[in-house]
């Protein structure tokens, strides 16, 4: 077999491969959007949910998705990202270090239902939380953290050398390097990765389930941190498991939707700054 054909058969396997792959994400937007958002109103949008009457909404779940989603950002972003640069410029190479990047990687991989159950613990019996928002947002970013630090450290890394050795022979020192030449310059992969963890923890549910509860407060919205914090993702398995409600399949289909669309309004929101931003910082190209 000539190399010609081996291209040949290559670009035609990636060719389909990408052809599956939009296919099966049109087919799952297609459903889940097509039985979801005609369920959709501002009533059920911003309206409270009901337990044993129809016509109940989810607005108190939607905002906990989202002050669940900040604190955990809140928590997570600075110790992530201050954990990357560290590995990356002032770690020496050593055991410690390697057994640090083999716990982080170790850490990415473990199902968040573990997280759940040791945040449960952790949060809610030992430090005497309860089912609350804050320990379903230290649990989330817990969560976060590997995947922070690994995206940080490898961005920091990919920016060229020559950036960091020109602002050293300027007199700058190793903190001004970083803050004003090396995280500028790596700020596009750090908001792509954020953006990452964002949408994970926007539809994380196993973990919230243990840690954040499945109710919510009786005022909306509520900042007070030691409330329960039921989300969007969690309320859509109560609907879909244990709810009395008789509209409970309409009620799910809805929060389905609306919670697709949430993760996609989100995403874009940061996405494209993120395009524009890295477009600028490469002069344009």
């Amino acid at each position: 077999m000539n190399s010609k054909t081996t291209d040949r058969i290559a670009t035609g396997f990636f060719w389909a491969s990408g052809i599956i792959i939009m296919l099966l994400l049109a087919w799952f937007l297609i459903r889940i959007l097509g039985d979801g958002l005609p369920k959709l109103s501002w009533h059920f949008i911003t309206g409270r949910p009901e337990e044993l009457m129809a016509g109940g909404g989810v607005g108190p779940q939607l905002f906990n998705s989202f002050y669940i989603l900040f604190l955990s950002l809140l928590i997570s972003s600075p110790i992530g990202v201050g954990a990357g640069v560290y590995l990356a410029i002032y770690a020496k190479k050593s055991r410690f270090t390697d057994l640090v990047r083999i716990s982080v990687e170790a850490l990415s991989s473990v199902p968040s239902i573990v997280f759940g159950l040791f945040g449960f613990l952790l949060f809610v019996n030992w430090a005497g939380w309860k089912f609350s928002i804050i320990g379903g947002a230290a649990t989330v970013s817990l969560l976060n953290l590997p995947v922070l630090v690994r995206v940080t450290e490898e961005a920091i890394r990919a920016v060229p050398e020559s950036y960091w050795e020109a602002s050293l022979a300027l007199g700058s020192t190793r903190w001004q390097a970083i803050r004003k030449v090396l995280i500028p310059a790596a700020l596009p992969t750090l908001i792509t990765g954020i953006t990452l963890v964002a949408g994970r923890a926007l539809g994380e549910s196993a973990i919230l389930i243990y840690t954040a509860g499945l109710s919510v407060s009786r005022k909306t919205p509520d900042f007070n941190i030691f409330s329960m914090g039921e989300t969007l993702s969690t309320h859509l398995w109560y609907i879909q498991s244990e709810a009395l409600v008789p509209d409970a399949k309409d009620i799910a289909q809805g929060s389905a939707a609306l919670l697709l669309l949430v993760v996609l309004v989100f995403n874009l929101l940061i996405g494209i700054p993120s395009r524009y931003l890295q477009k600028k910082l490469s002069g344009g190209k």
